[in-house]
């Protein structure tokens, strides 16, 4: 009777211990790790969602930013994959680049690396020019790389992500040549524009809406005009068929405990619905396109195949 006593006493406090981590999670901050400089489209979207991941999280949850950038995102979302899988490590993960890294060199991770959270943001690309090149619109500019390939230099965030593949594609429509020049991200790209040291860039619409003063806009690649620059024309609407841009969300390493998993889940469909969190990523022209959990991944897997298609046409391979 004593010994059933005990047993009983024990799985009960099993039953509670559990409970209570549950319930503690998160128990310290999360650190959240940037794979980009701060200040670039992918930093921005981190930072205005953190607050409100902390708000659902609940339990006076906490987040810290962390920028390590460099390899174009591959180091800051090797340090994810690699992390302890315990809900204290998650980071930005950025579609198609992240999946074109595990193509076009070696890389620390693959598709299996991480439990998938949520995705963000949509964010399409614009092809922008500096205000002393000289190309104030879009035929002006394609007509000066066909007549002279490789004389426009084109500044991007790096190789093998979204704009990348963007500029892929704009020369396989326009039989234009461009010289590339990568960052280490999209802000000193564009300061690196802003200042004439590139002729033209490739961007996200949030990463110009607010120097749009100081730059030339010469289109945006949707089928559609976007709601954040409705007098800015479609690249499609001048007669190229350029659909392109960047999803941005966040991953933590595989093997994440179900209940943890499932709180940072719940965070992001809270946060998805939430009128300030909206008007949050409006004010910084961040298109949200919140997709969670098994179909984030499989989303994953679709640009992974769509990267590797793109990159084995490309000419140097």
């Amino acid at each position: 009777m004593l010994k059933l006593i005990r047993t009983t006493a024990l799985t009960g406090a099993m039953i509670l211990t559990a409970g209570a981590a549950l319930a503690e999670y998160p128990g310290k901050p999360i650190e959240v790790i940037v794979g980009f400089s701060a200040g670039g489209g992918t930093d921005v979207m981190a930072r205005t969602a953190a607050p409100f991941i902390e708000k659902y999280l609940g339990d006076g949850a906490s987040l810290v930013v962390k920028n390590v950038p460099g390899a174009s995102g591959q180091i800051g979302v090797t340090e994810v994959a690699e992390a302890d899988p315990d809900g204290y490590t998650i980071g930005t993960f950025n579609l198609p680049g992240m999946m074109a890294r595990t193509i076009d060199r070696e890389a620390g991770y693959d598709r299996d690396s991480f439990t998938y959270l949520a995705n963000v943001v949509n964010d399409p690309n614009v092809i922008v020019t500096a205000k002393g090149s000289g190309f104030d619109t879009l035929d002006k500019l394609i007509a000066a790389a066909k007549k002279d390939p490789g004389a426009v230099t084109v500044g991007m965030s790096s190789l093998g992500g979204d704009d990348h593949f963007a500029l892929i594609k704009l020369e396989g429509l326009t039989e234009a040549e461009f010289t590339i020049v990568p960052f280490k991200g999209s802000a000193p790209a564009r300061t690196a524009l802003m200042g004439g040291h590139v002729a033209m860039g490739i961007l996200n619409i949030s990463e110009v809406a607010s120097f749009q003063d100081e730059l030339n806009v010469l289109g945006v690649a949707t089928e559609e005009r976007s709601d954040f620059a409705p007098d800015l024309p479609t690249l499609k609407e001048q007669g190229v068929d350029l659909v392109n841009g960047s999803m941005r969300g966040f991953v933590a390493p595989a093997g994440l405990p179900d209940d943890v998993s499932a709180k940072l889940d719940g965070a992001f469909e809270q946060m998805a619905n939430d009128p300030e969190f909206l008007a949050a990523m409006k004010a910084t022209a961040n298109p949200v396109e919140i997709v969670t959990g098994d179909e984030f991944k499989q989303l994953t897997s679709e640009l992974y195949d769509l990267a590797n298609g793109v990159w084995q046409e490309t000419p140097w391979n």
